[in-house]
């Protein structure tokens, strides 16, 4: 087919509605979003694996009688790299958070110009003026703990990497 056939093609479907390409266009931004969430979730079973291995590994030599000891230098090591996956599991949640935010926005604002219904607006702002009994003034949002967690494995790391020469 040339190439003149194929734009003459394009140029008979008709355009959807603002309406209809707005829905369009927000359902796939939802999705992406989602598709997002999902891949830092798998992200975080990842880094939480790892990291598991890399401190469980001297605690499982150390505390086991019958197992070798675990020489200062290979558990500094086993440490170190530690601390490397939990920078790198650090900076790519706070990617994750930058791109879903960015994503938010835009699906926010879709649902501000072109519906009359505004879920995912009204959720958020749910949230925001709900107090979790017990717990603290406002909802406290996933990406708060998990940015916590990493920082956790972070200093457990230089702990059992300072440890093993004592």
């Amino acid at each position: 087919m040339a190439q003149s056939e194929a734009f003459d093609r394009r140029e008979q479907v008709t355009e959807p509605s603002t309406a209809e390409e707005a829905s369009r266009l927000y359902a796939m931004s939802v999705e992406m979003a989602d598709r997002v969430s999902a891949r830092r979730g798998l992200a975080n079973q990842f880094y939480l694996s790892i990291e598991t291995l890399l401190l469980g590994v001297p605690a499982f030599l150390g505390l086991n009688s019958s197992a070798p000891g675990l020489d200062p230098l290979r558990a500094t090591l086993l440490a170190a790299i530690g601390v490397v996956v939990s920078a790198a599991w650090w900076l790519q949640l706070r990617s994750y958070r930058q791109l879903n935010t960015a994503k938010f926005e835009v699906i926010l604002k879709m649902e501000v110009d072109h519906f009359h219904i505004h879920p995912f607006t009204d959720e958020w702002n749910s949230l925001k003026k709900d107090r979790v009994a017990g717990w603290r003034g406002r909802y406290a949002e996933l990406g708060t703990i998990e940015r916590v967690v990493p920082i956790v494995f972070l200093l457990a790391n230089i702990f059992v990497g300072l440890w093993a020469w004592l």
